[in-house]
């Protein structure tokens, strides 16, 4: 069957298009070339992750969307002949998102950028409630700030850090620098001039009013975890936050810390409107509405997609990106982009490659922003793969092209990857690094659920793109963010990795590096150990 099948893809080659068959590939593999032509010429790229993004939407743990998106991968992949399930492995606090709106309604009128945080309470039946607003108060001690405490009773408060500027940072620099006389100074000297006055002065300004509002928080008695809770009791009708990662219209969208009243994020802009109201006595009244449903424990789902191997199938390629997403904005790159690269992957392996010598297996892991949690209990229920695993490909940090990959900390599979990255065509290798032999680092994404176990998982580490500043976690994760030929472009390095890990001749070893010294500590440091997902939750 093997022989009969390499026979087809060099006849498949030799019928290529001319521009594809002038690839600059080190190799004469025509399966690479096949898997070029196909991602290419054909890709499903652009039609997916427009389904996935603008049609099904974000995919936080426990709601109804995420169970739709899965449905959707799921019958995606049989329309593509591969098998495909969800598979359960815990149970979460089920959660529906409505409509949810604030206005300003005194001193003046303007409706607010604001959205109710994850797992939030709506208001009473998602009607209006109205209130004023009032922000945590300057007090001493926990003894005066509980005297204070009743004052919250039938109204909002705004807990979280009002920004001086929300101009970024990079706008201050480029726009207050330094006089002309201090940059021909600076260019004299041989050095890059410092920032302007006016930078300083911000910086400054901003860091003395940050130190005050931690000490607000510290001296009421509580922390930002356990504050909320305490403002509720008090007859608080809602809470007002916002986090911004400095840039221009852009917040972060966590989890709410309340049970009963809702928890509003506002933009860095509208959240200092009302706390500067607030703050000066201006009386500062908002009106909000917000529809939200808890609906129980609901269950969580890993989605799973296999190609059986022929040769070797209790042996595993795993191609891995977390599916669910905070719901502030789309998940798009965050990690829409990485779930399409791994579908887009399979999608060309079954189309050029449907017997692999490995079995290959799309991970599309549930709960990775609470934890890593769908990752690790597949590991956990799962031991024969990690036992059998030949290598896994992780990709979330948004939609750059993959620029490097690291073994993380394997000695011996650093040979591995570098061949394989050597066989790729020069098109989709240049630039990109690996980083011999890395370090098993603990956590920050799914890889490390195998990792620990010292099994060969690589990270497939991209471009950034603004990634921390605009769209980690925020409003603004949406599919415009998405760059569409590098989804394309990540797709191919990956399936070809795919290809060449099923296919290689050895089993990569698990040899571990000698881990260097804690810095803090001075003593050698220690791989880092497995935990089990968290199987409820929030």
């Amino acid at each position: 069957m093997r022989s009969f099948i390499v026979r087809f893809m060099v006849l498949a080659a030799l019928l290529l298009p001319a521009g594809a068959a002038a690839q600059s590939f080190p190799t004469a593999d025509p399966v690479l070339q096949a898997i070029w032509d196909e991602g290419t010429e054909r890709s499903q790229v652009e039609d997916l992750i427009q389904t996935l993004l603008d049609s099904l939407g974000p995919r936080l743990t426990g709601t109804p969307e995420l169970e739709a998106a899965s449905d959707w991968v799921i019958e995606t992949y049989q329309g593509w002949g591969i098998p495909a399930r969800a598979e359960q492995y815990g149970t979460w606090l089920g959660w529906r998102r409505g409509v949810s709106h604030v206005d300003l309604i005194q001193p003046r009128v303007r409706s607010l950028d604001a959205m109710m945080l994850a797992w939030s309470p709506g208001t009473p039946g998602g009607s209006e409630v109205e209130g004023e607003v009032v922000v945590l108060p300057d007090v001493p001690d926990s003894a005066a700030f509980a005297a204070w405490l009743p004052r919250v009773d039938g109204k909002f408060v705004a807990i979280s850090f009002p920004e001086p500027t929300c101009r970024p940072d990079a706008a201050w620099r480029e726009y207050t620098g330094p006089d002309e006389e201090a940059r021909m100074r600076a260019m004299f000297m041989g050095r890059e001039p410092g920032p302007g006055e006016a930078y300083v002065q911000m910086r400054e300004a901003r860091e003395a009013a940050e130190t005050n509002w931690r000490s607000r928080i510290e001296h009421s008695g509580f922390n930002p975890r356990t504050l909320p809770a305490a403002l509720e009791a008090a007859g608080a009708l809602g809470i007002l936050t916002t986090e911004w990662p400095n840039g221009y219209g852009v917040r972060r969208i966590f989890q709410a810390r309340t049970e009963q009243v809702p928890t509003f994020s506002l933009s860095c802009e509208d959240y200092g409107l009302v706390a500067r109201l607030a703050e000066r006595d201006q009386g500062p009244v908002v009106r909000a509405r917000a529809d939200a449903e808890f609906l129980g424990d609901v269950p969580t789902i890993n989605t799973v997609a296999t190609i059986r191997g022929t040769e070797r199938p209790e042996e595993y390629v795993v191609l891995s990106a977390h599916f669910d997403s905070w719901d502030g904005g789309s998940g798009a790159t965050d990690n829409g982009t990485g779930t399409i690269v791994m579908m887009e992957a399979m999608r060309i392996l079954q189309a050029v490659y449907p017997n692999p010598r490995r079995t290959i297996i799309a991970g599309h892991w549930n709960s990775e922003e609470q934890g890593l949690n769908g990752s690790s209990a597949y590991a956990t229920d799962h031991p024969e793969v990690v036992a059998g695993l030949q290598a896994l490909f992780n990709q979330d940090n948004g939609t750059g092209r993959i620029a490097s990959i690291s073994p993380l900390g394997l000695v011996g599979a650093s040979e591995f990857v570098g061949r394989w990255v050597g066989l790729l065509p020069d098109e989709l290798s240049r630039g990109l690094r690996v980083s011999l032999p890395g370090s098993p680092f603990g956590g920050g994404s799914d890889h490390f659920s195998f990792i620990c176990a010292g099994a060969p998982a690589f990270s497939l580490t991209s471009e950034m793109w603004d990634y921390f500043s605009y769209t980690w976690h925020t409003n603004l994760d949406t599919y415009d963010k998405v760059v569409l030929a590098n989804v394309r472009h990540n797709a191919l390095i990956t399936a070809m990795l795919a290809y060449l890990a099923a296919e290689d001749p050895e089993t990569v070893p698990r040899d571990q590096r000698v881990m260097p010294l804690n810095p803090r500590t001075g003593q050698p440091g220690t791989w880092p150990q497995c935990r089990d997902g968290a199987r409820t939750g929030p």
